[in-house]
């Protein structure tokens, strides 16, 4: 397909604060799928973000969107944005970038040709069904952007529960999961003595069927691969920190994973507390090495308790993405493993524009068997 200057300038990234490193980084693929030289030209609109004093916040547009499709990149998840309100300095939360993304939309409105949001971790994605009295508030706000007509598809990664796009009657909910993107970055890191035996494995049973796409994706006959699971009980009579707590972790699976390389894999990690449960629970079915594998690490304790246990051999490596925030000092560290995913997504917004196919973004389970033949040729060789 030829890559006009036509097809160019219909084409505009708008990219908030809370995304902009990743954001650059997709404009940079996008430039080198039209051929184009980053210091003559960006898909990047440029934008205006401004916090009042009073807290009310404003998006202005800095250049013409007339005729384009839009694509609004946006991470709800960086409390890292910073304003001020009344003196006091505050950081953004979801509920303020969500505010923000929507006056971005309405700057928009009427003038561009579709908009399109991509939002990896999704906004109230948690809450994705209702416990007694309260909100459906993951629901509610995609039926506020399918009510905007303006408004012509949403991009997520990895939904903690996809049953949410029944919340949507008219746009486009694109699901994507970055799993290629991390396993060619983890088949890569580990030996080839790691891969050989591995036990993969659910912190829970809403995980199970991640952890059965990660069990698919090495179906090699270099591999030698089994399934475990965890299952949480909970005391419901107490609330801590917005959550029932955790009272105990039982595993269900080989009771003896002597020699076997341990794959924890889950949507997110949030403090991490019930993944260090897992963890000693693993290492009491003498599990040789243990990776933790999530597309959201957002670490909300911080990492003291992760660089503890990493420095008491307790677990290998974690490996993440750059989907969401994730502090510049908590990438230095050796356990931490940041996959970009800048590429994928580029890829999908250049599909998108230019009416091609997605399905094999959307799915491709041959990749990472094909990297483990030829890491497994190699080593053979």
């Amino acid at each position: 397909m030829e890559r006009s200057q036509v097809e160019n300038e219909r084409l505009r990234l708008m990219v908030f604060k809370s995304a902009l490193e990743l954001g650059k980084k997709v404009d940079e693929h996008l430039l080198n799928m039209y051929g184009l030289n980053k210091d003559d030209y960006t898909f990047i609109v440029p934008i205006e973000e401004n916090f009042f004093q009073d807290g009310h916040l404003k998006v202005v547009i800095k250049d013409t969107v007339r005729g384009k499709n839009m694509f609004l990149l946006t991470d709800i998840g960086n409390y890292s944005i910073e304003y001020s309100i009344h003196g006091f300095i505050n950081h953004a939360s979801p509920n303020d970038l969500m505010a923000e993304l929507k006056d971005g939309i309405g700057a928009c409105n009427s003038h561009t040709k579709s908009i399109n949001i991509i939002m990896p971790l999704l906004y109230n994605g948690r809450q994705h069904r209702k416990n007694g009295r309260e909100n459906l508030s993951c629901g509610q706000s995609l039926y506020e952007l399918d009510m905007n007509d303006s408004v012509k598809s949403i991009i997520t990664f990895d939904a903690h529960d996809q049953g949410v796009e029944h919340a949507v009657r008219n746009l486009e909910f694109d699901n994507f999961f970055a799993t290629n993107t991390i396993l060619e970055q983890f088949i890569k890191d580990l030996s080839v003595e790691e891969l050989k035996k591995l036990a993969f494995i659910a912190p829970d049973n809403g995980a199970t069927g991640r952890r059965n796409v990660y069990l698919n994706s090495f179906n090699s006959k270099y591999i030698d691969r089994e399934a475990g699971s965890f299952v949480k009980q909970r005391d419901f009579n107490k609330m801590v920190d917005g959550k029932n707590p955790i009272t105990s972790h039982d595993y269900i699976g080989n009771n003896d994973l002597t020699g076997r390389t341990a794959i924890v894999v889950d949507d997110m990690i949030s403090s991490g507390e019930s993944m260090f449960d897992v963890i000693d629970e693993l290492h009491k079915h003498n599990a040789s090495h243990i990776y933790l594998i999530t597309t959201y690490a957002l670490f909300t304790k911080g990492i003291d308790k992760f660089n503890k246990y990493y420095e008491e051999n307790k677990f290998d490596g974690l490996y993440t993405t750059n989907l969401s925030y994730i502090p510049d000092e908590y990438k230095d560290n050796k356990w931490i493993h940041v996959c970009d995913c800048s590429k994928q997504i580029a890829e999908i917004i250049y599909n998108i524009h230019n009416d091609l196919s997605i399905s094999t973004i959307l799915s491709d389970r041959s990749y990472p068997i094909k990297l483990l033949e030829k890491k497994f040729n190699n080593e053979n060789l």
